[in-house]
């Protein structure tokens, strides 16, 4: 095995982001050519979103089970072995594609595995990132995180398009598997500091299942914590709405084409906000660059609804996704900065399981209220259609703009509203910080 080296933490920190965000964008071409893969085969919506869902729901109900386990043993070496799980996932996908026997649930089975890899990944590095990087500059460590899966969302899609036509399906895995083997060679060189115990570390000697029950417990006695959740999981929430109605809403007067270029609007809007967000590091106050940004982003899901105007959509498509990464990049910070160390395990778990658990609801929902609430009343016979259809317009789409119009409302009003409730907005005033690092 390779000797660890002694590098300092902040060039640590660099070298795990250099890896993770290779990592990253192989598993962006995986998933985007993964999901081709299966439509083309299968001719079946149904089947393609399984996909989605296995990629998410096995992580997200594993989350305080990784968590516990984070806690407890060295966070190095669960990034070794869970980027070793998802590369053998990866690889055996790519052996029954090369044997011609892949079949879609051996990508069910795959992603499953990879979900949980990723979870156990994401709760180690993002409470190693706690010990190595010093508190003024967690803002900027949490923008450079998002750059990597900002280019997922921007880059990955177009270039597996093209390998996808000159390697294969086989081709595209192989090359996620070789940015798994980049990712395992960084950590291997490189060390950790220790996580000191404080009075904090309540849940130490507890069994497996009291750790995991410790997550819950730990943010549900400090409010501010749980405001910041709940807000967090709420936009969630909304952005998974956006998320599946953005298609049909556009398709409904324009071309798939212009549709892509809307949607890779919107991806380059997350992608330059997160290098804004690497270098600027957020504001002094990180729950007001919450807020601030959470407004913004309100006003323009109203904006995506408002008029069926190619421009003003995607200049709205890119304010929403511009102001992601600096409302995620303020709310890790925060998370980041006043939970101790030897506990974001189990804690950083339970805000992932609840923060992720709105996306798949928002799935779900987001169709049926789309046909047969919101399109319905903006039929041209509609009950809206001689009031709010004078504004919006009518006809096909113009329910899922108006839909998205009362999306936007309901993020102004949360956003206000956490705003007013002191604890979230004296947070960081009110909890102490306990970092380790300066």
């Amino acid at each position: 095995m390779a000797k660890t080296t002694t590098i300092p933490k902040l060039q640590v920190f660099i070298i795990i982001w250099l890896g993770q965000i290779i990592s990253l964008f192989g598993s962006g071409l995986t998933g985007f050519a993964l999901g081709v893969w299966v439509y083309q085969q299968t001719a079946s919506t149904t089947l393609l979103g399984l996909v989605s869902l296995f990629t998410a729901l096995p992580g997200i109900l594993l989350s305080p089970i990784a968590g516990a386990f984070v806690d407890r043993a060295e966070r190095r070496w669960i990034m070794i072995l869970s980027s070793c799980g998802g590369g053998l996932a990866t690889f055996f996908l790519a052996l029954l594609s090369l044997a011609d026997k892949l079949n879609v649930w051996h990508i069910y089975i795959g992603m499953s595995v990879i979900s949980v890899c990723s979870t156990l990944q994401y709760l180690a590095a993002s409470a190693a990132i706690t010990l190595l990087v010093p508190k003024r500059h967690l803002g900027r460590a949490s923008g450079m995180v998002q750059i990597g899966e900002a280019s997922a969302r921007v880059f990955a899609p177009a270039l597996a398009g093209l390998l996808v036509l000159n390697l294969h399906i086989q081709g595209v895995l192989l090359i996620d598997f070789a940015s798994y083997v980049f990712a395992i060679v960084t950590l291997l060189f490189i060390q950790f500091p220790e996580v000191k115990n404080t009075i904090e570390d309540r849940a130490k000697k507890a069994s497996l299942l009291e750790e995991t029950i410790y997550g819950w417990t730990y943010i549900l006695n400090h409010p501010g914590l749980l405001a910041l959740l709940l807000f967090f999981a709420l936009g969630n929430f909304v952005l998974g709405m956006g998320t599946v109605l953005v298609t049909p809403m556009l398709l409904a007067f324009t071309s798939p084409a212009v549709l892509g270029n809307v949607l890779s609007t919107g991806g380059s809007g997350m992608f330059i906000g997160s290098i804004v967000m690497s270098v600027w590091g957020g504001p002094k106050k990180r729950v007001y660059g919450m807020f601030c940004f959470g407004l913004l982003q309100g006003v323009c899901i109203i904006l995506l609804g408002l008029r069926p105007s190619i421009p003003l959509i995607a200049v709205a498509a890119f304010g929403v996704f511009f102001s992601v990464p600096i409302i995620t990049a303020c709310s890790q910070a925060i998370w980041q900065s006043k939970v101790a160390p030897e506990i974001q395990g189990r804690v950083f778990a339970v805000r992932r399981m609840i923060a992720w658990s709105s996306f798949p609801l928002a799935y779900l929902l987001a169709g049926p209220l789309a046909d047969y609430v919101f399109e319905p009343l903006l039929a041209s016979d509609g009950l809206l259609a001689n009031s709010v259809g004078r504004i919006v317009g009518v006809g096909h789409g113009r329910g899922i703009g108006l839909l998205f119009i009362v999306l936007g409302i309901i993020t102004v009003i949360v956003t206000i509203s956490g705003y007013l409730y002191k604890p979230l907005r004296t947070v960081e005033k009110e909890m102490p910080n306990l970092i380790l690092t300066k």
